[in-house]
């Protein structure tokens, strides 16, 4: 065996002239049962006539037989974890000789591992103090707020404005049409233009006028654009807020009282902040992890990950409503721009995979079954039906997969010395 660069590998094969002839005395077989020649009943055709006749159909069949028999003796023997598809080139197969090959290919590399356990990160649990908790408390509130009619009158300020809404202008495709919306005149979230037009509009007013977009408004049709509507006021309401008390504690669940509510807000907040922080640790861990080992790489590998970066790219901008190819993207440039991290993300896998072996950190049944329930009852679909399903497409080994990563991690972020930043 060869070490060509990296983790490219190459063997030179030759199999023995008698297993050779024996298995092309197997390959004449099998064509003369179905050959179909003048003169002859099928099977009955002279051996030489069919070596003559079918010579490249007998020469495939005995290349497939034999090739990857004898590969996967090598394999064995030599003990390679073989990625891909190996590329088979210099093929000597003349009769009454050896057939003789050479077989190029990447293996799994051998990984050294430095030490994983004694790593530090930046860390720290997190602190919720009591303003974040009467901020979300104040959120909870906007949510049970009520809306109640107004009677007519000029718009101010405050008032929700109930409108019908169409472009007249300035949109590609489709005309922008609502036949019922609420925007609060002057609010945060409404475009100045908005608000600046409908003041002092009453109830069964229309009006024209233009509304320019941010360039980084949320939906790109509208982005940047300066866009000529037709609006009518068909009324107004107030936003009326509940008080916070035990009533409005009850009210969101099972809650007696207001400081039941505030309490489990605050576990709340902690719980999903300690999450994040605790995500942003496991990170910077996986850097340090990465930086610490140097170990080549097989380039199936890595065209896989940047193919999977660059579908997730088309999916995001497809999910905001992009055609992907109205950008003419220069799909080369695209994904040499993925290499650097897709090779960082490949490396980071094949280290806590290895992590894992070490350590004997694998899923449990149950957690795989944890999870599929979790989907079923997402997807209001009967558990058995879901395992199964996930069985035959791979998808329950992925779910493993998942498992044993995020339990690497925890390990990780357990043994790793915590540091204040």
């Amino acid at each position: 065996m060869a070490l060509e660069e990296g983790c490219k590998h190459s063997l030179e094969i030759e199999v023995p002239v008698e297993e050779v002839e024996e298995e092309t005395g197997r390959a004449v077989e099998k064509v003369k049962q179905r050959a179909k020649l003048p003169g002859f009943r099928p099977g009955k055709a002279p051996s030489s006539i069919i070596r003559q006749q079918f010579a490249g159909e007998i020469r495939r069949q005995v290349l497939d037989s034999i090739i990857p028999k004898h590969l996967q003796i090598r394999f064995e023997a030599e003990n390679l974890k073989v990625v891909g598809q190996p590329d088979i080139t210099e093929v000597h197969f003349e009769a009454g000789e050896p057939l003789r090959f050479k077989a190029e290919f990447e293996v799994v590399p051998e990984i050294e591992l430095q030490d994983y356990k004694g790593l530090t990160v930046p860390y720290r649990d997190p602190e919720i103090k009591d303003e974040d908790v009467a901020k979300r408390i104040e959120e909870l509130r906007q949510q049970k707020a009520e809306f109640v009619n107004e009677d007519p009158r000029p718009v101010q300020d405050g008032d929700y404005a109930v409108l019908s809404l169409e472009s007249l202008s300035g949109v590609d495709g489709p005309p922008v049409k609502q036949d019922e919306m609420t925007l609060e005149v002057g609010g945060g979230d409404t475009l100045e233009n908005f608000s600046e037009n409908l003041r002092g509009m009453s109830p069964g007013e229309e009006k024209e006028f233009d509304v320019t977009y941010p360039d980084d408004y949320g939906q790109p049709k509208l982005a940047g654009k300066t866009i000529r509507f037709k609006a009518e006021v068909k009324g107004l309401r107030r936003k009326e807020l509940p008080e916070v008390n035990d009533e409005f504690a009850q009210d969101l669940g099972d809650y007696r009282t207001v400081d039941e509510l505030k309490e489990a807000v605050r576990k709340s907040l902690f719980a999903q902040s300690q999450f994040e922080a605790q995500q942003e640790a496991k990170n910077k861990l996986v850097d340090k992890l990465v930086d610490l080992h140097d170990f080549p790489v097989p380039e199936t590998f890595i065209d896989r990950q940047i193919q999977n970066r660059v579908e997730q790219r088309v999916r995001a901008l497809a999910e905001q409503g992009i055609d992907p190819k109205s950008l003419n993207l220069d799909w080369k440039k695209l994904k040499e721009s993925q290499r650097d991290k897709a090779l960082r993300e490949v490396k980071a896998s094949m280290l806590l995979q290895r992590i894992s072996e070490r350590e004997a950190i694998a899923p449990t049944r149950d957690e795989v079954d944890r999870e599929v329930d979790r989907l079923a009852k997402q997807q209001r679909e009967p558990f058995a039906a879901m395992r199964l399903r996930f069985e035959k497409d791979g998808t329950l080994g992925r779910i493993a997969s998942h498992i044993q990563t995020e339990k690497t991690l925890n390990f990780l972020f357990e043994h790793a010395g915590k540091t204040e930043e």
